[in-house]
């Protein structure tokens, strides 16, 4: 019976190389299908590194060929080297080989004749073959962060749709369809926002951070943009461009405006947001959680459009001052309330929406007889009446025409320093029955904001 032959210990070793390398190439292309690599990118990734590693070790490889078939595993390293007669000057060069060197290989070699001898991935070393599977990972979740990167620094300002994957008390953890991680901040949530696991989220990319080099994608759905987005999702009139917002400003989750302007004198813009019994607008209330939005005309005209951004409230008049970016408006008291809003939302939307401040005050013009506020200056230190002229309060009347929260917010005094100066210019009126009972009491806030207007060029939605 004939023996088997022994196999040599170089066979022994070529084999063993030949199978740490099937390995590493099998491990990496399992790695990068789970990471939805394509094979491409996968031949291009293997190829670098390889040729890296043939540069540390060669300095140089530019006649090395690296032929792999990731299919099953196989690598070839091939070396290329011209013969040299063993005295020329040239058997330094890093693609020539003495004579004799080249005859170890092959006897029958001589002069001038092309040498390729294959390069086993054992002759890197241990350590070069390890630093090429950790090299190879790394490139994927490189080129990973990458792509997410360049992925979602186009898609700022769009909406997307992805999966809550785990809740914290600052921030919840979304995932995409390609589950990659972004990040949902406490403070870009709507406040009556309730999230557990599994639970699908629609909201805003707002923008992209890089932390340690690694890409941090933060939404919002407190964004203006959101709902902005939102709405050229359910008005096809803004998504052809027929219909352009102007500008979005928000509370979010209690109060919105937005100022939308049509480019076709045929289409009404507000009747098309609101839709046909609400049915275009209630989808995205909805979605904001029952968010209060006013939807105002928008115009150039930029009186008119103040009135209109401090709907539902009436404008008596208004004093505009573009050089202090300041609006003096002017109203009958029972619009007062109606302008300011509770907790002064609508009035602060108000100012954002039309760019400049707004100081409502009350209407005085059945007053027959007013003192200038510089008549107090014994009794009124002067940089008190200095905040006072700021906000377009002048004269004695009108500062008791306003109540004393509002002047409070709206300069630097303190509740005392007004209740003294309520006291000295209400001495000066003491024999005037037209004056209010009390000095700066508030005026009564809405229980609910009216859900129609009369002004046609704006439309508060209902909840």
């Amino acid at each position: 019976m004939a023996k088997k032959a022994t196999p040599s210990p170089q066979e022994v070793a070529a084999a063993q190389a030949d199978l740490n390398a099937r390995m590493l190439i099998e491990n990496f292309q399992e790695f990068a299908k789970s990471r939805n690599i394509d094979r491409p990118t996968m031949m291009s990734i293997l190829d670098d590194v390889f040729r890296t590693m043939i540069r540390k070790k060669f300095e140089d490889d530019s006649n090395f060929d690296v032929i792999i078939n990731p299919d099953n595993g196989d690598l070839e390293i091939w070396r290329n080297r011209e013969i040299v007669d063993d005295d020329s000057e040239d058997i330094w060069d890093l693609d020539k080989i003495p004579l004799a060197e080249a005859q170890k290989i092959e006897p029958d070699f001589e002069i001038g004749e092309s040498v390729a001898e294959r390069i086993k991935i054992d002759d890197f070393g241990r350590r070069a073959v390890l630093l090429a599977r950790q090299t190879l990972i790394q490139r994927v979740k490189d080129m990973e962060r990458d792509n997410l990167y360049q992925k979602y620094k186009d898609l700022v300002g769009e909406i997307i749709t992805g999966e809550v994957y785990q809740v914290w008390s600052r921030e919840a953890l979304i995932l995409d369809k390609d589950e990659n991680e972004l990040v949902l901040p406490k403070s870009e949530q709507i406040p009556k926002d309730r999230y557990r696991k599994g639970d699908t989220v629609r909201a805003v990319v707002h923008r992209v951070d890089v932390v340690n080099g690694t890409p941090k994608v933060i939404l919002s759905r407190a964004a203006p943009a959101f709902l902005e987005r939102l709405f050229e999702q359910e008005v096809p009139e803004i998504y052809d461009g027929l219909i352009s917002i102007k500008n979005v400003v928000r509370e979010p989750g209690e109060r919105a405006k937005v100022a939308v302007e049509s480019y076709d004198e045929r289409i009404d813009p507000v009747g098309a947001c609101v839709g046909m019994k609400g049915s275009r607008i209630h989808p995205v209330v909805r979605e904001l959680m029952n968010e209060n939005i006013d939807i105002i005309n928008y115009t150039d005209n930029l009186e008119l459009f103040i009135s209109r951004a401090l709907s539902p409230a009436k404008v008596g008049s208004m004093k505009i001052s573009e050089q202090t970016g300041r609006v003096s408006v002017f109203m009958k008291p029972d619009q007062v309330s109606l302008a300011i809003g509770r907790g002064g939302a609508n009035i602060k939307l108000a100012s954002r929406l039309v760019g400049m401040e707004i100081d409502v005050f009350r209407e005085a013009t059945d007053y027959e007889e007013d003192i200038a506020l510089d008549e107090f200056t014994d009794e009124i230190e002067p940089w008190v009446i200095a905040e006072l002229k700021k906000i377009g309060l002048d004269t004695g009347r009108a500062v008791l025409a306003v109540k004393k929260d509002d002047i409070v917010r709206r300069t630097e005094l303190e509740e005392e320093t007004v209740d003294d100066v309520y006291r000295v210019i209400r001495q000066e009126f003491a024999d005037d029955d037209d004056l209010p009972t009390e000095a700066g009491a508030a005026a009564p806030s809405p229980a609910t904001t009216p859900a129609a207007n009369d002004d046609t060029d704006s439309a508060p939605a209902a909840q």
